[in-house]
């Protein structure tokens, strides 16, 4: 199960989604001397996308034993983890205007460090199912000299 690489990336691909829970993806300095950060625990969805996404790879761990399974879950992860992207862009420019219209001005912001996680997700995830590909290819091949 772990001696497979693609399963190594599955649960890099989880550790990374469960990172994104913890640490602050935005960060707004406003005039009034205050700071506003974003995290995914700021939106409900991005939460829950980013916790479908953990779930979803820590299976696919498991499913090793049946490749095609497990290649087509990591595939849907992959479609999660471009939406949780998409979302958390979408989440962040949201609570920029809510700052906004609440009367304060935004002197700057800036994306931190755990913002790019997701794309560490969608790398580790596509890494995943190129080994499950390989793997399935392999098997093929080998069936076929039986």
């Amino acid at each position: 199960m772990i001696q497979r690489i693609q399963s190594l990336y599955l649960l890099l691909a989880a550790g990374a989604g469960t990172a994104t829970w913890f640490l602050n993806l935005w960060k707004a300095k406003l005039s009034n001397n205050t700071e506003s950060y974003f995290n995914a625990q700021s939106s409900f969805l991005v939460f829950v996308l980013y916790m479908l996404i953990v779930l979803l790879a820590l299976i696919c761990i498991f499913l090793y034993k049946n490749r095609k399974l497990q290649f087509r879950l990591t595939v849907i992860n992959i479609l999660f983890a471009i939406g949780a992207i998409i979302l958390q862009y979408f989440k962040v420019q949201d609570h920029a205007n809510t700052l906004v219209s609440s009367g304060v001005s935004i002197i700057s912001a800036t994306y931190l460090p755990g913002a790019f996680l997701p794309v560490l997700i969608l790398i580790f995830l596509f890494l995943a199912a190129r080994g499950i590909y390989k793997d399935e290819k392999l098997i093929k091949s080998l069936d076929r000299l039986r």
